[in-house]
């Protein structure tokens, strides 16, 4: 489990094909604090930690973890991370007795949206997306959203005709800087996954329609 609290932006450093895709990922976290089979949410992508160095072919001194992602991983997520030099949003998982600054995140992306528009509003920036529209149902005005990997509220949400869902976001400037979102341009994909809360109650109203 996870928060949506960034700790750091990591890179891909490389990418190898072992029958599953193989992920390098520079870090600067003490490698004392990655253990071998520990979750990292990679952009909102949960994935367990197989090897770590202290020094990467070419980049003497920096410090490294390898993932292997799955086929499977890799349709049902943005393209753009999984290539050599691509930043990616980093956070380890929960420990007992944490914080919980953001909301409860799973780290299983449920589908991948779409940056519609960015308009400043003061030192901020509101970012409108477009999510697919299996999941126009699970987004709410004022409920909790995850987007590769960084929590967020939920401004306001619109159905489109197509069925997609538009919805906006508030990105702060501190948050601009410390995660890939302050590099989000229109057009770009991103990860999504939707409050867990919100998964349940969809499931819940489903199965009271169905007795």
């Amino acid at each position: 489990m996870f928060t949506g609290i960034i700790v750091e932006v990591g890179k891909v450093l490389a990418i190898a094909d072992t029958g599953d895709t193989r992920v390098t990922i520079a870090s600067q976290r003490n490698q004392s604090t990655i253990a071998i089979g520990a979750s990292i949410a990679c952009s909102g992508v949960c994935l367990t930690v197989i090897e770590k160095g202290t020094d990467f072919a070419g980049e003497p001194g920096t410090g490294w973890f390898a993932v292997d992602v799955s086929g499977e991983t890799i349709r049902r997520t943005a393209p753009a991370q999984w290539h050599v030099g691509a930043p990616l949003n980093l956070e380890p998982a929960l420990k007992v007795g944490d914080e919980l600054g953001g909301h409860i995140v799973t780290g299983h992306v449920d589908g991948i949206g779409e940056v519609a528009t960015i308009t400043p509003e003061g030192a901020s920036r509101r970012i409108d997306f477009l999510a697919p529209a299996d999941l126009a149902p699970y987004i709410a005005a004022k409920g909790s959203i995850t987007i590769d990997g960084v929590s967020l509220t939920v401004n306001n949400v619109t159905d489109e005709a197509d069925g997609r869902a538009r919805f906006s976001v508030n990105i702060i400037p501190h948050t601009s800087e410390v995660t890939t979102l302050g590099t989000l341009v229109p057009g770009k994909t991103v990860n999504l996954e939707i409050d867990v809360l919100a998964r349940y109650l969809k499931r819940m109203q489903s199965a009271a329609r169905e007795a």
